[in-house]
């Protein structure tokens, strides 16, 4: 049977991509166990390019096939929840949370049980597999280690309210990649899965009413936030209202959304456990090959709980580790050849497939990434992580969020070469990826020219505390960009 390809991957229904078949793992809250890692380093190393891609909501992808995998296969990941028991379903995105969760210090409220709660509600209700694909549900549980910045339909953060917990309702709002908006709802720990209901139902509704799903089984589903912006919030929530048993508790919004430091997981944390921590790690460019993905699960079921984490900065964490045994895992992490400092180059460098992987890709931003991350080894010592982003088009898909900076794939007179935007606030006009330097620069001047915006940053900023962003909003506007161009290119 001719398999049918999907634009928005699956395990049952996987997409082609330039460098083969591409499927793609839901894996709820991020959280894998030895045996799976096992499972997916034994699937990749048997149908594919023997790596494992960790995406920016922490899922898996294994690319590079050249044949659909086969039911026994399949049935085989279903039996270890790698894939959902009811096909129909396991298209809808991933369920986030905090890689942190259960183990974080400053966490209000363990939102692991609500992630297990609506992955079994999803998976009891295949009429849900109407709604598109990128559906997707975030629990924040007030984590140092946030995940509510992160783009997500339906988002819920934990809060205190005179000494009662409470999470907060976020939803999406704006542009595709944006950060959900809180809309003053807070909703009691007990009452969240009744509340995720009903919403889920009214968007339900308006995806059957709205699209022809019947005579167009390919046609694209409508998305929340049109849902939104077709009747508004407040329209939205007195739908969901009118489902429940129970009114929605209103509170303040909050003016600003949530902004935080992406790459506070990386390293040695101590956890709330006493005498446990837990190591964040570097996985450059969220791949690794299947004997760096054994070895992983290996040291998490050796000197942890058995755990392997999964981030949406696309790193790892094992946790619950003894601190007596923290020495001998970082060994094993080194023998790996992986990293866990927040400070080396490949910790906040972020790129798309590129051309070998998306016929859309201008460039190629894995190979050039390579050797940005390389250089910045050799010649820089980076003092705190810059977030550098690579896209071979402008559609953004390995990042939608604001970057330190953007690097943008281009082809100038027949050759690959990228646009460079910087900063925190978006000052072009129709911009998403920052404000241009009106600057092209050919990827043999890449590395340097990275480097050289670095050691200007670091060496006449204002504090430590300011950040690339903040720098590049200042400085950037008044330096000469010529004079930036001759040092690269010198």
């Amino acid at each position: 049977m001719k398999p049918e390809f999907a634009i928005c991957p699956s395990l049952f229904a996987p997409a082609s991509a330039q460098d083969g078949i591409l499927s793609r793992l839901r894996i709820p809250g991020g959280i894998l166990t030895t045996r799976q890692c096992e499972a997916i380093s034994q699937l990749t190393d048997q149908f594919a390019d023997r790596s494992v891609q960790i995406t920016n909501r922490a899922n898996i992808q294994i690319r590079g096939m050249q044949t659909c995998l086969d039911s026994e296969t399949l049935n085989n990941l279903q039996k270890l929840g790698l894939a959902s028991s009811i096909e129909s379903v396991d298209a809808i995105r991933n369920i986030m949370s905090s890689p942190t969760a259960g183990i974080d210090r400053q966490q209000l409220f363990d939102p692991r049980p609500l992630v297990r709660e609506w992955n079994d509600y999803l998976i009891a209700h295949p009429n849900l597999a109407v709604l598109s694909p990128k559906f997707s549900v975030c629990f924040d549980g007030g984590e140092s280690v946030s995940v509510i910045d992160r783009p997500n339909d339906l988002g819920l953060s934990a809060e205190q309210i005179d000494r009662e917990i409470y999470l907060r309702l976020y939803l999406s709002t704006g542009d595709r990649g944006d950060a959900p908006h809180d809309v003053g709802v807070s909703i009691a720990p007990a009452q969240v899965l009744a509340v995720l209901v009903a919403l889920t139902e009214v968007y339900w509704d308006y995806t059957c009413k709205n699209s022809h799903l019947n005579s167009q089984a390919k046609s694209r589903k409508p998305r929340l936030r049109e849902l939104l912006a077709a009747h508004g919030v407040e329209a939205y929530l007195h739908d969901v209202e009118n489902l429940l048993t129970f009114p929605l508790m209103r509170s303040p919004k909050s003016l600003e959304n949530p902004n935080k430091n992406s790459y506070k997981h990386l390293g040695v944390h101590a956890q709330a456990q006493m005498g446990y921590s837990y190591i964040g790690i570097v996985i450059p460019l969220g791949r690794l090959d299947s004997t760096q993905f054994r070895g992983l699960g290996n040291l998490a079921e050796q000197y942890g709980n058995g755990e392997l984490r999964l981030t949406p900065w696309q790193n790892a964490i094992v946790p619950n580790i003894p601190n007596i045994s923290l020495e001998i895992v970082q060994k094993g992490i080194e023998n790996l050849g992986l990293s866990w400092s927040a400070n080396h180059p490949y910790s906040s460098i972020v790129a798309c497939s590129g051309i070998t992987g998306c016929k859309s890709s201008a460039t190629d931003t894995q190979a050039h990434a390579k050797s940005i991350a390389l250089y910045l080894e050799q010649s820089l010592v980076i003092d705190r992580p810059i977030n550098i982003h690579l896209s071979g088009c402008d559609r953004s898909c390995a990042q939608h969020q604001k970057s330190d900076i953007a690097l943008l794939g281009v082809t100038v007179d027949g050759k690959e070469a990228y646009q460079i935007y910087v900063g925190e606030e978006i000052a072009d006009v129709g911009s998403k990826f920052g404000r241009s330097l009106k600057l092209e620069c050919s990827t043999e001047s890449l590395p340097n020219l990275v480097a050289h915006m670095i050691e200007i940053y670091q060496s006449q900023r204002i504090s430590n505390e300011q950040s690339f962003g903040e720098f590049a909003n200042e400085f950037f506007n008044e330096m000469s960009i010529e004079a930036l161009g001759k040092n690269v290119h010198a």
